[in-house]
């Protein structure tokens, strides 16, 4: 019996390690003004539809399950009609040991940008970068 509390305590120990910071930040870095409407889901949860003002961020923090399943789903449209969008994959682990880290994403005038920040236990990694086209 003790062997098997042991063998439970260690394994609580790792759990708790990989619940360790996830997350994703959307920054409104338009110009002129513009708005930015955000929705994000993922199978658990739903993101808004937030509006963000010019200058400000999103930011949400989760914990990843024990699969290495946990992805976001994200919608940005700019304004002021909303008609320039993009659908995209916003968080997505690959792999039950990826932690994922925060994905921080930056809408801008020509498209929208993407940095991962890692860590000890964070894959892939990425300095900021365009990632996607606003739709027109």
């Amino acid at each position: 019996m003790k062997n098997f509390s042991i063998f439970l305590f260690v394994c609580s120990l790792c759990m708790l390690g990989h619940v360790s910071g996830s997350g994703i930040k959307i920054a409104n870095e338009l110009k002129f003004k513009k708005l930015l409407w955000m929705r994000c889901y993922s199978k658990n949860d739903v993101l808004g539809p937030k509006i963000i003002p010019i200058g400000q961020q999103f930011e949400n923090y989760f914990g990843t399950n024990f699969w290495g399943t946990t992805r976001f789903m994200c919608t940005l449209r700019q304004g002021p009609n909303y008609r320039h969008y993009q659908n995209f994959t916003a968080f997505k682990l690959f792999s039950h040991s990826d932690h994922g880290g925060v994905w921080d994403w930056r809408a801008r005038e020509d498209g929208i940008y993407l940095k991962k920040e890692g860590g000890k236990h964070i894959r892939n990694a990425v300095n900021m970068h365009k990632a996607f086209d606003l739709i027109y």
